[in-house]
């Protein structure tokens, strides 16, 4: 089978989806047939291959023939086949997506500054909607999602049969007050989150925003804002549209942005104004020139943009290119400055719109069991309306008996049973909120906390959630020396002589030169690496003095409690840190310059020449800075290890002690410096320039040139910064692994650094062996180390992303199969996708829960896919919060949400939601019994709010005081884990305890009614109704006294169906068939005249039918 690589948009151009940037290479490495189609399964293509043979030419990845005789264990090599799946979550691409509403296919735009008149195409209104209704879809639209369910629509159907005259048992208010009931409270429970997103919605599409117009500053709304208007966006307040920076009122020509509430980061974004634009006197100034944008088509990659901006009335015209350095997202909140920017895109092409996407419906599988338990009630309600007829041998209209008896009957499954696990989750959720041990957690879906109970795989992300993700700087390494925490005070004292050494040094001792010339030549290597570490980020110092964040020039009045590091990361921030604490320190940085601070207060300016960006393409990141003092041009680079292994000169220990580090728990980065001439420079920055000015394959034209710089750098050092681990893990994944749970670790760390955390944290124990599966490439590579895993037993698994990728395409049953084995599973460099498509397989896999936790935005998706999410407060802000069902502060607290919570709420829904089958089959038994002992008939033996009130107000109290039930203390629960483990194989709600239920409600009901015949006979004869109501026969029908001889017979009452006299006093044989049934069929009456005589609901004719069974007394 064949499918379209669902990376590969129009025109050939990458897709910007999560992950797009791991799969580049990997698409630009393959032939263009292999772009376009990729094999799903099966052998290769002949002649091509992931490795062609020699003399022949590469094909598509993957495609590598393996030959038979090199398998030891025979893996069936069989194609994928990938399941349909069946939920609400869109998976069309943007393209479809925009086609669908309206939009057409999304095509770059050229906008002119000021001039939302002059546009190419239509755009969408700038209106935020994320409303599941309107005014004319909502009722429609709720009553839909209720009865699209059996439970909902059997008594829909039920209430309705109530309007014909033949089917009706009673008033209607006995069928539809309480379906009434259960709909009123969902359409005011949708009716309330529709009002509350629409204030929501209303409240961000009223922000008032300041337009720049000819005829001045106008006030405009936040919905009116159109492509093209040059909007002023204000300190502290958020961006409305997608724009992109054109001026700003900071002195440093920059600006810095807050972007949790779009990528999970609560680190400040810096972002540069257009030059040309920057260098206008005034704002207004903007409408005076002729220039515009030609901006990229609407796409969902939040982390790239390509766009130029022209000049026209200049000579000669000036272009500069865009970046995501240029843009203003929206969504996101400007923390300094004031700054103007012009519209690119509105409406449904926001890219935070674009990456909204609607997750599916979660239905927990307490929920569907009991859906299974009405489907088999509703089987054994069709059986017993069955049996009543074929006991009546079919008689008459035999398909209206039927019908009324399934109403009659209708009572096995209760109408009451939805209604009280309702109110039992609410309970539920507000014990868990009010639970002082779990402080700030909070219930975000309602209608799953059953789900907490039956968890059997945990899969949780690393940074944030079992780290603090607060770094701190451990280790450096300069290849001959390594420096801890305890010899820090070394470095600082080599920093230290550097900057405070005479110009001239006094003359040595022959003995003691050496000694001065090895410790010079080591405080020179210190030095060097602590330059490096210091000018090489993308870290600006805040200086906050009374409340007021004001960025400041490098002077000595600004105290160093006053100053906060903002950098897009917090490794960047660690190291600016560390090279505070011995002694030179980053006091100021704007757009194009940086200071450092000496230990004997000395500045240092620096001028940033260019800066490379870290990206996850390249793994690295690069300055271009120039010494004023010197008039050096220097290049530092820094990065991971395995792409600046091939970077830097030649040597011997970078490996080894890479390695070392990350076993430790550090997580590395390999610094390193080049000197640059200033012809070298110039030829370079041209060419920079050139490329940074195309449109098209920008990326790779600018990532072409850097890496012609990056060649035989200057090796200078190692840095380690460790992430520590939050409080409370360790005990908390044993007892998570003790009650039966399967924790998977998913992360985008390296593959050292995840191992490492895994050991530390005792994901993996110390006497489990751990098998770390090789990089695979193919086909056969992946058949070979899945053959040699399958040799070990109890062992943890490590993979990385993209060995995982090529198992999963090629062996994914598998590959899953023996996953599952394994006590526990470490995914490294995992993209949020692939997290995502990690729980989708265990679900279809194996069939249990899974529960998914997290903290940052890369986890939104695999909390979304998971059967239970629960997102985790952390440093990298609340989308993952936001998101999830269930919101924690500490990884520490998920213990005691499953194992006391979880629990109890499961077992509470069970015996809950059995018991009130049982209440409801104990009045169907003794419904069954009084039919069956007056001759099968269909009446009912409740009338009226008798039985309403049976299942709601008097049995209320003490049926859904189970909700409070608990059989251990909490301490109990969190002492002995092992009592969740039985929860896991579903045995508080099973069919066996189904099955004894039953058996109990039908031994009972049949007591109940039985014992009350015998029992009260005598009396009966004085009951009109067993209802507890008074009731007369109409004056239409046929008095039964025997001395009214004008209506009865002289012996005998008449047949009621033929009219004639029975031949002998109460006799049960027509006179006119012989028989006990009459010309029509219908069967004769009872003769005994001690039996009660049952209401009968209004129906003359039935009434008519029930002839002779009371005697005349009870009248």
């Amino acid at each position: 089978m064949v499918r379209p690589c669902p990376s590969v948009g129009p025109r050939g151009r990458l897709r910007a989806w999560p992950g797009a940037r791991e799969l580049a290479p990997s698409l630009r490495a393959r032939p263009a047939r292999c772009r376009r189609l990729l094999p799903r399964g099966g052998a290769a293509p002949a002649g091509g291959g992931a490795e062609a043979g020699p003399g022949g030419g590469p094909g598509c990845a993957g495609g590598a023939a393996v030959k038979a005789g090199d398998m030891t264990d025979n893996i069936p090599l069989q194609p994928v086949r990938q399941k349909k799946r069946m939920d609400s979550r869109p998976r069309a691409g943007c393209g479809e997506w925009l086609r669908c509403c309206g939009g057409g296919e999304p095509r770059p735009r050229t906008v002119w500054l000021g001039h939302p008149e002059k546009r190419d195409q239509r755009y969408p209104r700038n209106v935020i909607n994320n409303q599941k209704y309107n005014f004319f879809t909502f009722l429609p639209g709720v009553l839909f999602n209720q009865f699209k369910y059996f439970f909902n629509l059997y008594f829909l159907l039920l209430a309705c049969s109530q309007f014909v005259p033949e089917m009706r048992l009673g008033a209607l208010y006995t069928y539809w007050v309480p379906l009434g009931f259960v709909l009123a409270v969902t359409i005011i429970r949708e009716a309330v989150e529709e009002i509350r997103c629409y204030m929501r919605d209303k409240e961000v599409n009223s922000q008032v925003y300041s337009r720049l117009t000819a005829r001045g500053t106008v006030k405009v709304k936040s919905s009116s804002i159109q492509v093209g208007d040059l909007i002023i966006v204000e300190k502290n307040q958020r961006v409305p549209a997608d724009m992109i920076f054109l001026r700003t009122s900071e002195k440093n020509g920059s600006c810095f942005l807050r972007t949790d509430q779009l990528d999970g980061e609560t680190d400040w974004k810096l972002r540069l104004p257009v030059a040309c634009t920057q260098r206008l006197p005034t704002a207004a100034d903007l409408l005076q020139i002729r220039s515009y944008v030609y901006a990229e088509e609407p796409n969902i990659d939040i982390h790239n943009f390509v766009g130029t901006f022209t000049r026209e009335d200049s000579d000669p015209p000036i272009s500069e290119s865009l970046s995501i350095e240029n843009a203003l997202w929206a969504g996101t909140v400007t923390a300094s400055g004031t700054v103007v920017g012009v519209v690119l895109y509105t409406g449904r092409e926001l890219r935070s719109v674009m990456n909204t996407s609607n997750p599916r419906s979660k239905i927990g599988l307490f929920d569907l069991e009991v859906n299974c338990l009405t489907k088999i009630l509703f089987a054994a309600l069709v059986v017993v309306a069955l049996v009543m007829v074929a006991l009546q041998h079919f008689a008459g209209r035999w398909y209206l008996q039927i019908i009324r008896f399934l109403l009659l009957f209708s009572n096995i499954i209760p109408i009451s049973l939805r209604v009280n696990l309702d109110m039992g989750k609410i309970v539920y959720s507000w014990v868990i909120r009010r639970d002082s041990k779990i402080p700030g957690t909070v219930v975000r879906s309602s209608t799953i906390p059953e789900q907490l109970g039956r968890i059997s795989y945990l899969l949780t992300d690393k940074t944030g959630t079992l780290t603090q993700n607060e770094m701190v700087f451990k280790r450096l390494h300069l290849g001959t020396v390594a420096y801890g925490l305890d010899s820090m005070d070394e470095v600082q004292s080599h920093i230290f002589s550097i900057y405070t050494q005479q110009p001239q040094d006094p003359p040595a001792q022959k003995g003691s030169a050496p000694t001065t010339k090895v410790r010079r030549t080591m405080s020179s290597r210190v030095h060097e690496a602590v330059k490096a570490i210091a000018l090489c980020h993308n870290v600006t110092p805040v200086y906050e003095s009374n409340g007021v964040t004001d960025q400041a020039e490098a002077e000595k009045q600004y105290e160093d409690s006053c100053r906060v590091y903002q950098a897009s990361s917090p490794d960047e921030v660690a190291l600016v840190q560390w090279t505070e604490s011995v002694g030179l320190t980053l006091v100021g940085r704007d757009q194009s310059s940086m200071q450092l601070r000496t230990p004997g207060d000395q500045i240092l300016n620096f001028t940033i020449l260019q800066l490379f960006p870290f990206t996850y393409e390249s793994k690295r990141m690069g300055i271009i800075v120039r010494d004023e003092s010197t008039g050096e041009i220097t290049f530092y680079m820094k990065g991971a290890d395995v792409v600046m292994a091939g970077i830097v000169q030649y040597n011997d220990w970078l490996e080894e002690e890479c390695g070392n580090m990350a076993r430790e728990g550090l997580r590395v980065l390999v610094v390193a410096k080049k000197s640059l001439a200033e012809e070298q420079y110039q030829d370079f920055e041209a060419r920079y320039v050139q490329a940074k000015l195309s449109v098209h394959d920008r990326s790779l034209k600018v990532a072409t040139v850097i890496e012609s710089l990056e060649m035989e750098m200057e090796l200078l050092c190692l840095t380690g910064v460790e992430d520590q681990l939050q409080a409370d893990v360790r005990p908390t994944l044993e007892t998570l692994r003790n009650a039966g749970i399967k924790v998977w670790m998913l992360t985008g760390d390296k593959l050292e650094t995840a191992t490492c955390t895994a050991k530390n944290a005792h994901l993996v124990t110390r006497n489990q062996d751990i098998h770390i599966f090789r990089l695979v490439t193919n086909r056969g590579e992946a058949h070979l180390e899945l053959n040699a895993f399958r040799r070990k037993h109890d062992c943890a698994l490590v993979i990385s992303g993209d060995s995982l990728e090529v198992c999963l395409k090629y062996y994914e049953y598998e590959f899953m199969e023996l996953a599952c084995q394994c006590p526990a599973v470490v995914c490294c460099r995992c993209a949020p996708t692939q997290k995502a498509r990690i729980v989708r397989l265990l679900q279809e896999r194996t069939g249990r829960l899974t529960c998914a936790v997290g903290d940052g935005g890369n986890d939104v998706s695999m909390i979304q896919e998971s059967d239970c999410g629960v997102g985790v407060e952390g440093k990298e802000g609340k989308q993952a919060s936001l998101a999830a069902d269930f919101s924690i502060t500490q990884f520490r607290h998920l213990g005691r949400l499953l194992m006391v919570h979880g629990r109890n709420s499961y077992k509470r829904s069970a015996a809950l939601s059995q018991f009130v089958i049982h209440r409801s089959l104990c009045i169907s038994a003794m419904q069954a019994v009084f039919s069956s002992v007056f001759y099968f008939a269909s009446v009912p033996l409740y009338q009226g709010f008798l039985i309403i009130g049976y299942s709601t107000i008097y049995t209320m109290f003490p049926v859904f005081s189970l909700v409070l039930d608990k059989d251990v203390k909490s301490e109990v629960a969190m002492l002995y884990p092992e009592l969740y483990k039985d929860l896991l194989k579903g045995r508080p709600l099973s069919y066996k305890t189904f099955l004894i239920w039953v058996l109990i409600s039908i031994y009972q009901g049949s007591t109940i009614m039985y014992g009350a015949l015998l029992l009260f006979e005598s009396e009966f004869v004085h009951i009109v109704a067993i209802s507890f109501t008074c009731s007369a026969w109409p004056a239409t029908s046929p008095p039964w006294c025997s001395s009214m001889s004008s209506s009865t017979c002289t012996s005998s009452p008449r047949c009621p169906s033929c009219g004639k006299c029975p031949s002998s006093p109460w006799s049960a044989v027509c006179p006119s068939t012989s028989s006990s049934t009459c010309d029509d069929g219908s069967r004769l009456p009872a003769t005994r005249s001690s039996r009660p005589r049952p209401s009968a609901g209004g129906d003359p004719g039935l009434r008519t039918r029930l002839a002779g069974r009371v005697q005349a007394a009870s009248c």
